[in-house]
């Protein structure tokens, strides 16, 4: 089959420079001064001469801030933006983390490859990338260690040699935890300091965490259940009529206005943004509340929040790249985690939510996974369940982490763990954080999953006099 490539790809003459910095145009918001960044870098960083991708490249984009001072002798920092598959924020004043941040760094707004203007992959052009299996080659570029590879390019572009070494600091949030491990572990000597809120990655020795991971997440789910119940009690009943009106439709399941069908378990992925963040059992209770009309049908207002509360129609790498996160090394294959999780002895009758209306028990909601029924579900997703399907079974990928370098890592390092985090099982992250030499741990049960949204300038600060104050043997 001929190889497709979009524009976004372009092969590059031999000869050719590439890394290439381009600079772009400068603005101010409020409190800060936004310079803009495009680069352009391999697309396969490890492509061997001749091979599919060798020559191929990518444009990877980037917001600079600093405060209106313009302080040009700050260190730069580089924020990794959780996901999979999501673009930095878009800045339109100096306000949470980021107010902190200025006054110590340059900060830099990474789009990791794939998000944002960093050669988005949409639910459209993907299909322009061929078979199913050639989908699956090219999103197996979209991962941690591609990431970081672009960082350590970008770095030696951006950061002159004779400010602070050459090296830059990384703040990574969530799956940016997981990319800022990666970076300890493939290219410490490009870092001066690293800071993570809820991202130290679980199970950095195992082929695939996956399975592990998710295990542990479905009873943190459970768990958040039970704290939603507890806190708004009158919606047992409200979600239990739900569910008995999603399953009594013609098909199983609501038609939403994007094509997908809400059907029961498609309802209870509510969890993943209902139940974690700061705020967001209020969201939910809310949401529910707005659930029927008088005459007993699904509202409109309902169908069109639903929709937007997922992101899988604008960021499909979230849900396609979401299991091959946790995978690296042979015998790697993550083989539809969640499903079999979830499908286990241990969580299959608290998650039936059909079984659970009729009998009377509170409705489970699920947390942060991805299942193979949402391939049929979700309509943006539909078009890419023979590619899903690759990955699942993909049985070799690159290597993310380096437990030999990180035990003898010298990169100052402080990390932030929410106790009760529905999205990264702080138990896991604690086994991590005690094989990175040196790793200052902070745990509190204070925020959820978004405590850098919350709180970030006391986060921020509490994070980098950590590192700043770390003492090596």
């Amino acid at each position: 089959m001929a190889e497709h490539r979009s524009p976004s790809h372009k092969r590059q003459r031999t000869g050719s420079e590439v890394p290439r910095h381009e600079p772009g145009k400068s603005f101010n918001v409020p409190g800060l001064v936004v310079r803009e960044h495009t680069f352009t870098l391999p697309l396969d960083h490890n492509a061997q001469p001749g091979s599919r991708y060798d020559g191929q490249t990518i444009q990877v984009f980037a917001r600079e801030l600093m405060s209106p001072t313009r302080n040009e002798n700050l260190p730069f920092l580089v924020y990794l933006q959780g996901g999979p598959g999501f673009e930095a924020p878009r800045p339109t004043d100096a306000s949470m983390w980021i107010k902190a941040a200025l006054s110590s760094h340059r900060v830099v707004l990474l789009d990791q490859r794939g998000t944002g203007r960093s050669a988005p992959i949409t639910t459209t052009n993907l299909a322009a990338r061929g078979s199913p299996e050639e989908q699956a080659d090219y999103l197996a570029l979209f991962r941690a260690d591609s990431i970081v590879l672009d960082c350590e390019a970008i770095r030696k572009m951006l950061v002159p040699a004779v400010s602070f070494g050459g090296k830059w600091a990384v703040l990574g949030q969530s799956f940016g935890g997981f990319c800022a491990t990666t970076y300890l572990s493939l290219a410490p000597e490009g870092l001066m300091e690293v800071l993570m809120t809820g991202g130290l990655p679980p199970g950095i020795r195992l082929p695939c965490a996956a399975p592990t991971a998710y295990a542990a997440l479905h009873r943190r789910a459970l768990a958040a259940n039970a704290k939603y119940y507890e806190r708004f009690p009158g919606d047992v009943e409200v979600v239990q009529r739900i569910v008995r009106h999603l399953a009594a439709q013609p098909g199983g399941g609501e038609a939403l206005p994007g094509g997908s069908l809400l059907t029961p378990r498609l309802f209870q992925t509510l969890g993943l943004s209902g139940l974690g963040t700061g705020g967001s059992f209020e969201r939910l209770h809310y949401l529910l509340d707005s659930f029927f009309d008088g005459e007993g049908n699904m509202t409109p207002s309902f169908a069109k929040a639903f929709e937007s509360w997922h992101s899988w129609d604008t960021n499909p790498l979230y849900a396609l790249l979401h299991e091959p996160i946790y995978c690296q090394g042979n015998d790697s294959a993550s083989r539809w985690a969640a499903d079999r999780v979830r499908d286990s002895e241990e969580f299959s009758a608290a998650f039936d939510a059909v079984a659970a209306a009729n009998e009377g028990r509170p409705v489970m909601f699920t947390g942060e996974c991805v299942y193979r029924f949402m391939y049929d579900d979700v309509a943006a997703l539909r078009p890419y369940k023979a590619t899903a399907d690759v990955l699942a079974e993909r049985s070799s990928w690159s290597m993310l982490y380096e437990p030999l370098v990180l035990a003898f890592n010298r990169v100052p390092v402080a990390a932030l763990s929410y106790f009760e985090d529905l999205y990264v099982d702080y138990r896991m992250s604690e086994e991590t954080a005690a094989s990175i030499k040196g790793l200052k741990l902070w745990v509190t049960n204070e925020y959820r999953h978004s405590g850098i949204r919350d709180d970030g300038v006391r986060i921020f600060d509490r994070l980098l006099g950590m590192a700043r104050n770390a003492v090596f043997d």
